[in-house]
Order: structure tokens, then C-alpha cells, then sequence
């Protein structure tokens, strides 16, 4: 939300604990202010109003960014145009074109500030025309680390929405590990856009790839069917599978499906009304383990098993 959200709370205790939270959980950066609102003279009582500030990095998993070339240069030469692919209390980066990766921290963020290009509505799906993994690349000096978990892979891709007609693109993707001839893939289309972002109009039209490719596209009523674990949550109303809250809650469901790290400080309970389906069914999008999900416990069910029951 652009203007924020507001939480009030009856002790300054309680909302530095909210601050403190935030601040290890996301890249931000706080002030605080306090207001006097009466003071007994007598007594020598006086009561504050304090307030707390906390500002967020506008960047989020899956957007693809563009650095400023100092940053860039700081972080090992990275290209300036990257993909977000993880947040913690750092923004994890990595250049599609090299599988080269850095962290960006709260305070360097601050320091060397940049935003999305893209909204995530601007996703659009891809199939993949033909795609060949590669060797990595020579790393140029004082080059930075690369990842282990992505491959390097080039790609001729074409919009689904383009299928009757011959344009494809050329492009680099980290992705090379998950996408065979024939898979949908969203992503972002640079070729066609115009891209009003300060640092990218400054660049070399060469060095902007056509495409960047952000993640696989796997049947999302599929998923909803087949998965076989819920989290607990507070009584809501439930809209409309089709309203951009209820979207925005199956696209963090996903991200726990396709990502140890995030889900790991995440309870995710079995949910026993949906039956465990075998390897054989499987097509291939990321699931979650038995071992890691937790039995469902029932607080209105008797824990020893009722009267006479067996111990």
C-alpha cells in the first residue's frame, strides 16, 4: 500500500517489539517521535504519545530491478538489470545472464536506492520455443559469487498471446534447471515497454535483454486440488477465488511451495481431507514433504483419548 497501514497499541513496549520484528524480518528503516499530550503539574505526571515509522523496501520477490551502475560495480560487476528472487532481512539478487548473485542490505539500499520496473500484473506467460543449458560464463574480475541452485540456459521464447505468428526472443535465464521445449514460463517483456526508470534509460539499449524470464507456470487449480496442507489463520471472510486478496494469498502459498527458505519459520499443517498423491501423478510442480508438515491438533478433542481409553 502506498500510503502504508497504521496498527495502534496500548504500550510503547508493545509497538517497539512490532518495529523490532519488522526490522529483522525486511530490509527497512525506522524513526520515532513522541508528542506530549497532558502533564499533571502536581504530580509531576506527564503522558506521551509516541509514534514509530517504519519504511519498507518497494522491492519484492520476483521483480526484476535495475541498479545503479555504482551499485552494480559493488557488487561484484553485476548486470544492472537483475531478478529479486528471495527477501529476508536482505534483497537477494541475481543477474539472469550469468547466475551471479548478492544481497543487498537495508542500509546499502538507502544508500544506492532503486525500484521494480515492473508491476507483478505485468507478468505475461511464455512458452518455450527451444532452450539449451550453457557452460557459465568467464567470470570478469572481481566478479561475485554464482549460484549453485540455478542453471544457466538460453532460450528462444514466444507470448502465448503471439502464438499465431512468427516472433519469438532471445534470451539468457537462470531457470535452466526447470524449463524443457514445450513449458509456460512467466516474464517480463523489456522489447516492447517503455521502461521509466532513471537508471535504465541511461543504459545501453544492447546491454537490455528482450525478455526476462521469472518463473514457471504450473496449473494453479491443479495445485489447489492436489495440496495436501493448510496454515492456520484467523476467521475471514472468504471472497471470490477470483478477487486480488484471495490471488494474492494462493501466490504466497506457492512461494512456500517453491521455496525451503521462506517456509521454514512457517507451521504448515497436514490437512487430512486431502489424500496423498503418488510420484506417478506428479507433473513436476514444486510440493511440499510429509516431514515437514505438522499433525493437526484439535484443542476441543480430549488429548488422552477420553475416559478409559487406552494410554
Amino acid at each position: 500500500l502506498s500510503d502504508g497501514l497504521d496498527f495502534y497499541y496500548s504500550s510503547k513496549q508493545q509497538a517497539q517489539k512490532m518495529v523490532d520484528f519488522l526490522q529483522c524480518t525486511v530490509p527497512s528503516r525506522a524513526k520515532s517521535s513522541q508528542r506530549l499530550i497532558s502533564h499533571d503539574i502536581h504530580s509531576n505526571v506527564y503522558n506521551y504519545k509516541s509514534t514509530f515509522s517504519v519504511e519498507i523496501v518497494p522491492v519484492c520477490k520476483d521483480n526484476v530491478v535495475c541498479l545503479s551502475p555504482r551499485l552494480a560495480q559493488s557488487l561484484g560487476n553485476m548486470s544492472q538489470i537483475c531478478v529479486c528472487f528471495r527477501v529476508t532481512s536482505t534483497i537477494h539478487l541475481i543477474d539472469p545472464s550469468t547466475l551471479q548473485i548478492a544481497e543487498v542490505d537495508g542500509s546499502t539500499y538507502w544508500r544506492h536506492p532503486f525500484n521494480s520496473l515492473f508491476h507483478p500484473k505485468q507478468l505475461e506467460e511464455f512458452i518455450i520455443v527451444d532452450i539449451n543449458r550453457v557452460q557459465e560464463k568467464k567470470r570478469g574480475a572481481g566478479a561475485g559469487a554464482r549460484s549453485n541452485k540455478h542453471t544457466l540456459a538460453e532460450a528462444w521464447v514466444q507470448k502465448t498471446s503471439e502464438l499465431n505468428t512468427d516472433r519469438q526472443y532471445f534470451c539468457s535465464t537462470h531457470l535452466g534447471h526447470i524449463l524443457n521445449p514445450g513449458d509456460l514460463v512467466l516474464g517480463f517483456d523489456l522489447a516492447n515497454c517503455n521502461l521509466n526508470d532513471e537508471f535504465a534509460n541511461k543504459m545501453n539499449p544492447h546491454s537490455i535483454p528482450d525478455v526476462v524470464l521469472i518463473k514457471k507456470s504450473y496449473d494453479r487449480s491443479k495445485r489447489q486440488r492436489r495440496r495436501n496442507w493448510k496454515l492456520k489463520e484467523l476467521e475471514r471472510d472468504r471472497e471470490g477465488m477470483e478477487s486480488d486478496d484471495e490471488r494474492q494469498y494462493q501466490d504466497f502459498l506457492e512461494d512456500l511451495e517453491e521455496d525451503e527458505a521462506i517456509r521454514k519459520n512457517v507451521n504448515i499443517y497436514r490437512n487430512a481431507e486431502i489424500p496423498v498423491e503418488s510420484d506417478t501423478d506428479d507433473d513436476g510442480a514444486p510440493r511440499i514433504s510429509l516431514a515437514e508438515m505438522l499433525e493437526d491438533l484439535h484443542i476441543s478433542q480430549d488429548a488422552t483419548g477420553g475416559e478409559g481409553a487406552n494410554m
